[in-house]
């Protein structure tokens, strides 16, 4: 007797719809003037004909399996960031922000009240938990205008004058970090640049290069100069001392900064796709309009630290003088080691370093780099600033560093651990309006933050974000003056890693100076045999004539790299 095969219970979405289309045909056979018969004909067709197409397809087996319900499945996981966002979520769940966060920077934007109503929601408790001392004399400060002066510290008495920074910048100790034109919208630069200008501190232009966006409210700028050299590269791109020159000049530019590498995909270089080079972006970058827009993952310029050293002294010449420095994530220490080594050879010193953590942002990296490549943030600004303090060059370079800064904490704690100043991308966003979609790779971002669709980019008005821009870094600063004030200090600068506690566990707190490495002034200069392992056993493998390191060593180059042991 043959075997009767059940029909599969997965169809019968779909034979429901061919169900509702033959009785709809019946229906309109018998009263052909009756439209919901006609209305249902048309959505049971193509219901209907698209069951057929689930399962004739090749690519999804889910709709093969479960022709016309397995769309489900499709929507609900479109829409699943969206729910979580708003239902799901806890206000302290960080995805990369939590939302505490971002409505914390949504308040300060709009200058509505931030203070919080029946105590801390965290977790007091919790191993890595950290906070401030503060002081029974607090002090009493006139204004949160913190500011730093980078550039114009003493050189040595050789020092070839037309080499030397002679005007420095007083910079905010809070400032936009590096986000090109391209990566974000025009009416996005609009709004940051014009911000800043009315707030008094400064616009990092990334390596896009300065666009005519930036020029339009002449808030000061960092000009960014990465592998590719845009806006002051030669056709080949190479890079043109004429078309530097032309652009470092200008007032509106205060400092020049040479981009190594970027925390979020250290090591990688990137391609602007040629549908995306418009003649705007071109014009900015110095490239050919509907071309690839390529940047190298390494520069063309230099190739080992000596020759990096005599690279910023001749832009720092050919700016007029203009403080030059240069931003990285830390990677390989000997490298590093190497940098610092070429100063200590050449008598030249960048009048600035901006420290880039591996937890920064991007419009768009490989999960791998994204995850997995890079110092965080800490330990890069740990091994920069006692590096710089071991060989007695700290007073001669001011430090920055950028990577998930949103509050004045953060604020206060980078420079606990060394920082004079700091940068914040995706605090500046959410001033701007950015709701955290992540969707700046796509050209769909729904405030018109990180797209070049005309359209879509006219949600954002310059003015009122302006506006927001200038009320977040205020706010943050009168917070921060706050903290400064209730520590009894004077000025952030103050703030040491002894003003920082952490949690360790139930039972066991410690001040961040007792857990994470401090060098002695000049201790690198003699005998290594006290120092960290980081300095034991990668300043030997460092060459001030190659990023390469000298020798691989009896221990190999991956002992000692725990740099908060």
């Amino acid at each position: 007797m043959p075997t009767i095969i059940p029909f599969p219970a997965r169809y019968s979405a779909f034979a429901l719809c061919v169900g509702g289309l033959v009785a709809c045909l019946a229906f309109v056979l018998v009263s052909p003037h009756l439209w919901l018969a006609w209305i249902g004909v048309a959505v049971f067709a193509v219901l209907t004909g698209t069951g057929v197409h689930d399962l004739r397809q090749t690519r999804h087996a889910i709709l093969r399996n479960y022709p016309v319900i397995g769309h489900l499945r499709f929507l609900l996981e479109f829409i699943r960031p969206e729910m979580r966002q708003y239902f799901i979520e806890s206000d302290s769940e960080a995805a990369p922000f939590s939302r505490a966060q971002r409505s914390l920077v949504y308040q300060r934007a709009k200058g509505d009240p931030d203070n919080r109503p029946f105590g801390t929601q965290l977790n007091v408790t919790i191993a890595g938990y950290e906070w401030i001392n503060h002081s029974m004399q607090p002090t009493k400060l006139a204004n949160h205008d913190f500011r730093i002066v980078i550039g114009g510290t003493p050189q040595p008495a050789d020092a070839n004058p037309a080499q030397v920074c002679t005007q420095p910048y007083s910079a905010s100790v809070f400032n936009i970090s590096a986000m090109s034109f391209g990566a974000l919208s025009a009416n996005a630069i609009l709004a940051l640049n014009q911000g800043a200008k009315m707030g008094g501190f400064a616009h990092d232009t990334g390596e896009g290069s300065i666009s005519q966006h930036h020029r339009v409210h002449g808030g000061d700028l960092i000009w960014e100069i990465g592998s590719g050299y845009f806006g002051c590269r030669n056709d080949d791109g190479s890079f043109s001392e004429e078309r530097f020159t032309a652009n470092a000049r200008d007032p509106q530019v205060k400092m020049i900064e040479i981009k190594l590498s970027q925390g979020a995909k250290p090591g990688h270089g990137g391609v602007l796709p040629a549908p995306k080079v418009t003649p705007e972006i071109a014009a900015a970058r110095g490239v050919p309009v509907g071309v690839d827009c390529i940047s190298p993952s390494s520069h063309s310029a230099f190739s080992t630290p000596t020759e990096m050293m005599h690279f910023v002294a001749r832009l720092r010449e050919l700016s007029g003088g203009k403080p030059t420095g240069f931003k990285f994530c830390l990677g390989h220490p000997w490298e590093w080691f190497g940098i610092v080594k070429a100063m200590q050879a050449t008598g030249i010193t960048p009048d600035f370093i901006v420290v880039d953590g591996a937890e920064g942002g991007t419009g768009a990296a490989p999960v791998e780099f994204s995850d997995h490549v890079g110092a965080p943030l800490q330990e890069g600004l740990l091994l920069v600033h006692n590096t710089l303090v071991g060989v007695n060059l700290r007073h001669r370079i001011k430090i920055g560093c950028a990577a998930k800064v949103i509050t004045a904490f953060d604020v206060a704690r980078m420079m606990a651990l060394g920082a004079d100043w700091c940068n914040a991308a995706r605090g500046f966003m959410m001033a701007l309006g950015c709701i955290q979609a992540q969707s700046c790779h796509t050209g769909h971002c729904p405030t018109g933050v990180t797209t070049q669709d005309p359209l879509r980019q006219q949600a954002l008005v310059v003015p009122t974000k302006a506006d927001r821009v200038r009320n977040f870094h205020r706010s943050t600063l009168h917070a921060l003056q706050e903290l400064v004030q209730a520590a009894g200090l004077d000025h952030p600068q103050q703030i040491t890693a002894h003003h920082i506690v952490r949690r360790i566990s139930d039972t066991e707190v410690r001040l961040l100076s007792n857990l994470v490495m401090q060098v002695q002034p000049g201790a690198l200069l003699g005998p290594l045999d006290a120092q960290h392992n980081v300095f034991r056993t990668y300043w030997p493998l460092a060459s001030a004539e190659s990023f390469q390191p000298v020798t691989q060593g009896p221990q190999g180059l991956v002992a000692g790299f725990a740099l908060a042991a």
